[in-house]
């Protein structure tokens, strides 16, 4: 049997559809729409255009609380949807993101949507305005490569009207931009996580952030192998040396207009395919996601293009160190000695623990930067991901105020984060007998070695470091989540960005 193969060098709109996608998102009157979402506080009054009462929906099976919602298709006029939304005073715009999520399941063949917002003191109403979008298009999104849709798929979203109460139109429309940028950011970093390694190489996500970039007006700059080389990236290139691909350096800058509240650094890890190199992962279902394992640097990619848009007052520099991790006759041996661009002698005890050795690099030219802080994203250590499952990311550093200033962002796009302590006591297990310490600690603590390993390129510098492992990959669809990549990251580091100061 003959196969056509996948093109090496696919478009860019295939590999981010998410980006292209037309999305006529709006505050209006729902004229045209398919299915119209009303929402139901608990104790409140059910919307007349519903026409019925609590107990009639109860008896169907709506409740009004987060998370429920029920459709009544009718012959002459768009759907209506009983959305819950819980008691008045308890209302967030995580409550707010999830309804909106439950309301857009509810509706899967419908593609032209609109909500009623709900005039809460609880919320104001950009905020509203933006968890509404972010939960109705994030709920719905989907990458496939199918040749064609199955009948059981839910449509696109091809509009969403948000309907606003009286007087607060104009807060409306500000907070439903917002949304749309934040909501095309997470889109893109899952289509990013989504999309298989055989498309989606180091080259090509480079492509990506060239293309799109310059579109936004965010300045990007690509370093290949050669250009590696000279830089002295042993981290990176080591990984690379098992690979038929080149390896890829990224590095993005966004200038604010005025004077920046700060300068952030960002790093990412954007291992393509995590094969574990010579250390070859077993075939198992985790093995078989880890196309994902670029997650970190998809997120970073993703926030790093929509700061403009946000209007972020900060200036941000991320580093992108791409490449995938394969076994071959060139690639890395147990007990190499790499050499990263800051010097460090690093002794490969593990060729599966990769991304720690990537990011070194990077780490190096963070601190070179002079940037005021700095932020590692990266789908890190399977220890994370047991120690908090899929639901949490892990967050540890050397500056309190940091670590919680991520928390503040992982709070406001709920996106959540737990913070693990450095033990310093934990340093002397990646002490090494011939460098100046091992890329693995051990069988114990795995993502606090991990998080001590990353704090030696530091310098000092105030840094945090955030591990996706888990929160990278859901096993099934819950609220604005969907099964498979999440794209986790994309809105708290835009978020972290914008809210940042030295």
């Amino acid at each position: 049997m003959v196969t056509t193969p996948l093109p090496s060098a696919a478009p860019v709109e295939r590999l981010v559809p998410s980006w292209f996608a037309s999305l006529d998102v709006r505050v209006d009157d729902p004229v045209g729409a398919d299915a119209i979402g009303l929402p139901v506080l608990a104790g409140g009054d059910v919307p007349a255009d519903l026409g019925t009462d609590l107990a009639a929906l109860t008896r169907a099976g709506f409740t009004p609380t987060v998370g429920s919602a029920l459709a009544e298709p009718r012959r002459d006029g768009p759907a209506l949807v009983a959305v819950g939304l819980g008691e008045a005073a308890a209302l967030t715009a995580a409550g707010l993101r999830d309804a909106a999520a439950a309301f857009a399941r509810a509706v899967p063949r419908d593609g032209a949507l609109a909500f009623v917002l709900p005039s809460s003191d609880a919320v104001g109403p950009g905020e509203a305005a933006a968890a509404v979008v972010e939960g109705v298009l994030l709920a719905r999104h989907r990458f496939d490569l199918r040749s064609a849709p199955r009948p059981a798929d839910a449509v696109a979203v091809t509009s969403l009207v948000l309907v606003a109460p009286a007087g607060d139109r104009e807060a409306s429309v500000a907070g439903a931009a917002r949304g749309l940028v934040l909501a095309r950011a997470a889109m893109m970093s899952r289509d990013l996580a989504t999309c298989p390694a055989v498309l989606l190489t180091a080259e090509a996500i480079a492509r990506v952030a060239v293309e799109l970039g310059g579109a936004v007006g965010v300045d990007v700059e690509v370093t290949d192998r050669d250009g590696l080389v000279a830089l002295g990236c042993g981290g990176l290139l080591g990984v690379n040396r098992g690979s038929a691909t080149e390896p890829r350096m990224v590095r993005l800058a966004y200038t604010p207009a005025g004077e920046p509240t700060g300068h952030l650094g960002l790093v990412g890890k954007g291992i393509m395919y995590d094969a574990g190199g010579i250390s070859l992962k077993p075939s198992d279902e985790s093995h078989a996601q880890m196309k994902n394992d670029m997650t970190g640097a998809g997120a970073i990619l993703s926030a790093m293009l929509a700061l403009p848009a946000l209007g972020c007052p900060s200036a941000v520099t991320a580093w992108l160190m791409c490449t995938d991790n394969m076994p071959s006759g060139t690639a890395m041996q147990l007990g190499d000695v790499l050499t990263t661009h800051g010097g460090t002698t690093v002794e490969v005890v593990n060729t599966d623990a990769e991304g720690r050795l990537v990011m070194a690099d990077a780490l190096d030219l963070a601190v070179e930067a002079g940037v005021d802080a700095i932020v590692d994203v990266a789908t890190l250590t399977g220890a994370c991901l047991r120690t908090f499952g899929t639901e949490v990311a892990g967050v540890m550093g050397n500056s309190r105020a940091l670590v919680a200033a991520v928390e503040a962002a992982g709070a406001v796009a709920d996106e959540p984060v737990w913070e693990l302590p450095l033990i310093q006591a934990y340093r002397a297990w990646l002490d090494s007998d011939v460098a100046d310490l091992k890329n693995l600690g051990g069988v114990n603590a795995g993502a606090i070695t991990a998080g001590l390993f990353l704090e030696h390129f530091v310098a000092g510098r105030p840094w945090a470091h955030l591990d996706i492992a888990g929160a990278a990959q859901a096993p099934a669809p819950a609220a604005w989540v969907n099964r498979g990549p999440t794209g986790f990251g994309a809105r708290l580091v835009a978020e972290l960005a914008v809210a940042f100061r030295r």
